[in-house]
């Protein structure tokens, strides 16, 4: 299926930019582009409240932002941004993070996790477990937990809903948003978006990786590459979001797959037509909407 119009003329403004390809940049300069699509994209909705707190982790203490929706929350949300370990903050991912609360009616936590490739794996990895015990202890006030995210935060919650179900927090839920769950890019789709415009490569997925990852043996780690886990049962169910033009398609298939196998409750939405990062494009396409309000449905039924 060609591009989604709305999608293709995204992409169009990003080509005129005439900003070099995300491999020629070093990580710092990189940090700019979410930073210019999230200004494109704008305010997301109101809620009842926001609010900048700090989580405790091992070492240090990290930002995050919290969005109540309403007085009676449904569940608590912990929600990890995407850009491959290397860019994003939870500025950027902001309207995303307001639509999504309001659509589940859950409050929702986003994790200002510390980047690569000042902070190699396994610092996000540890951040966002860490957090997460943290939520679940001091924020959920009893409300079910979920993990959330796209692309590498898909990552990084599907490997804390991995680390939490063999002794971590209970965890009633996972969102899975076009995730990364395995170092092999040699798939059908990273061969098919090799190259070229679309937000999202196999040449930028290399860069990504050699950032956050660059010692290629520890890569088989399930906390690195889930879809290598032994074994995926008694995890919590899940909601795997997927778009068709996206270097990340098959493995996000995989794992639900695999998920599925073993005895996992899953749902799976697939996005014709879209690319990689259409999901947090709030107010700039419109399957965005549809696809935060699917998962909004999701959470509540799950919850």
């Amino acid at each position: 299926m060609e591009l989604d119009p709305q999608a293709q003329a995204l992409l169009d403004v990003m080509a005129a930019s005439g900003a070099p390809p995300l491999p020629q940049l070093d990580p710092v300069d990189a940090r700019m582009i979410p930073a210019a699509v999230a200004e494109m994209i704008g305010a997301g909705p109101d809620v009842a409240s926001v609010e900048d707190i700090r989580i405790p982790v091992r070492d240090t203490e990290i930002g995050a932002r919290v969005y109540t929706p309403s007085d009676d929350p449904t569940a608590t949300i912990v929600y990890f941004h995407g850009g491959g370990w290397v860019i994003g903050n939870v500025d950027q991912w902001d309207a995303v993070c307001r639509a999504l609360a309001v659509a589940s009616g859950a409050r929702l936590v986003s994790v200002e996790y510390r980047l690569a490739p000042e902070h190699r794996f396994p610092t996000a990895h540890d951040d966002c477990y860490d957090a997460t015990v943290w939520v679940a202890e001091h924020l959920a006030d009893g409300t079910p937990l979920v993990v959330a995210g796209d692309s590498a935060g898909g990552n990084l919650a599907a490997v804390t809903a991995l680390r939490a179900r063999d002794g971590g927090p209970k965890i009633a839920f996972q969102l899975l948003v076009y995730p990364t769950t395995d170092h092999d890019l040699d798939r059908d789709s990273y061969q098919r978006y090799s190259e070229g415009n679309l937000i999202l490569n196999r040449q930028e997925m290399v860069w990504f990786w050699d950032h956050y990852l660059p010692e290629v043996a520890q890569r088989d780690d399930p906390n690195v590459s889930p879809l290598r886990a032994a074994d995926l049962a008694g995890l919590p169910p899940a909601h795997v979001i997927l778009a068709e033009h996206d270097p990340l398609l098959d493995e996000g298939r995989e794992y639900a797959a695999r998920l599925e196998a073993a005895g996992v409750p899953v749902t799976t939405s697939f996005y014709p037509g879209q690319i990689h990062a259409f999901f947090s494009l709030i107010n700039l396409v419109d399957d965005a909407s549809v696809a935060v309000e699917d998962a909004g449905r999701a959470i509540r039924a799950a919850v």
